[in-house]
């Protein structure tokens, strides 16, 4: 199999800047569309901050009710087991914040005014200096809840730092210092994650419903643990081909941007 055909083998990465490293926060809030996207586009980074004393939070918008294969899968018990697997994976980052589920419908996410009131409202409440989030103009992204995800990120810091924005929601506005957009097309900005791939492997590993899905993990069945070696691998293939274009060992790259 040539370098081209081996799926552990990533795509060139590389950076549109010479951004590196941020201070540590005080505090951040990760936003996904889903449980486990933001182990997989932030879990280093979110690791590496909380190891420095960052109170980290995570925002999942929709209830992953859709993350399966199984068409015959308990919807409700599914929504249940992707919040025990979300908390799990935040506690294996080191995660010491809130842990927020908005609970719309997996597939069905929308970026409307109600939405952003939802995501502003806790960026007000917990004051993050730093937001993190899918990129929403990524070129032919095909899943809507990323994209909206994205825009709910970028919006809903914009109604969350100026007061005449909701006002009704009866909390102090907040404006953080910047945004690190994961899955960019163009990243601009490098985390330094070397050291820490191992809680985000752990992190991503507890998300069980979706070793045989997102993770394609060989042979999952209810008697034997899945085999992760090959996720693994490309887990960390993916880190160490970002740390090459950074100058790292293992790095997560995002845009940046932080004129708020």
């Amino acid at each position: 199999m040539s370098a081209a055909q081996n799926p552990l083998t990533p795509e060139p990465v590389h950076l549109h800047g010479n951004s590196r490293n941020v201070p540590t926060p005080k505090r951040a809030l990760a936003i996904a569309a889903h449980p486990d996207d933001v182990e997989f586009g932030a879990g280093g980074t979110v690791a590496k901050w909380a190891s420095e004393g960052c109170e980290v939070s995570i925002m999942v918008c929709t209830d992953g009710s859709k993350g399966t294969w199984d068409p015959t899968t308990d919807e409700a018990k599914l929504i249940a087991t992707r919040q025990v697997e979300q908390r799990a994976a935040a506690k294996a980052l080191g995660a010491t914040g809130e842990v927020v589920f908005l609970g719309h419908t997996d597939g069905e996410l929308d970026s409307s005014l109600a939405e952003r009131a939802e995501v502003a409202l806790w960026i007000r409440r917990l004051k993050p200096d730093i937001v993190l989030g899918h990129d929403p103009w990524k070129r032919y992204r095909l899943h809507p809840d990323h994209r909206h995800a994205g825009l709910l990120t970028v919006e809903g810091v914009v109604a969350a730092r100026d007061p005449k924005f909701f006002p009704d929601q009866g909390v102090a506005h907040h404006r953080p210092d910047m945004i690190l957009l994961f899955e960019a097309d163009e990243p601009d900005h490098a985390e330094d994650v070397t050291g820490f791939f191992d809680p985000k492997f752990n992190a991503l590993a507890c998300h069980e419903t979706q070793h045989e899905t997102t993770m394609l993990a060989s042979n999952p069945n209810e008697a034997q643990s899945a085999d992760l070696t090959d996720f693994k691998a490309r887990v960390e293939a993916k880190l160490r081909a970002a740390g090459q274009a950074a100058g790292f060992d293992q790095a997560e790259i995002f845009k940046l941007i932080d004129d708020l």
